[in-house]
């Protein structure tokens, strides 16, 4: 499996890559500072899942997923940010997101959510 992780911090990039390999996904991964960034490496070479937090520069996650869409790329899709809002929820949800795992996090929970994707 390919991952691209997008998130303006390299911390909480590398923080979501130890996580998924604690909950038992070895994965290649890519990242991506931005969303901008992150729609030219889908473009480039699409990913089997794309793990993006939803606030950053240039083009935020929503965005990101928005654009995938836009230009017809059904990737899988799952958003790791601060918020879990219900609307926010809601929106990801009606934007094509798989999921919403909201920080902190545990590899429990990055298994409930992506065990259902990959099935």
């Amino acid at each position: 499996m390919r991952v691209l992780v997008a998130d303006d911090s390299r911390v909480m990039r590398q923080i979501v890559v130890r996580t998924l390999r604690q909950a038992g996904y070895d994965w290649h991964v890519r990242e991506a500072e931005n969303g901008a960034q992150a729609l030219a490496a889908v473009r480039e070479d699409e990913p089997d899942v794309v793990l993006s937090d939803w606030n950053m520069p240039e083009m935020t996650g929503i965005e990101l997923l928005r654009a995938l869409r836009a230009e017809g790329f059904e990737t899988p899709f799952g958003f790791v940010t601060s918020e879990g809002s219900a609307e926010m929820r809601e929106t990801a949800d009606a934007a094509g997101a798989l999921f919403l795992i909201a920080k902190p996090f545990t590899a429990e929970s990055f298994r409930d959510v992506i065990e259902p994707v990959l099935a």
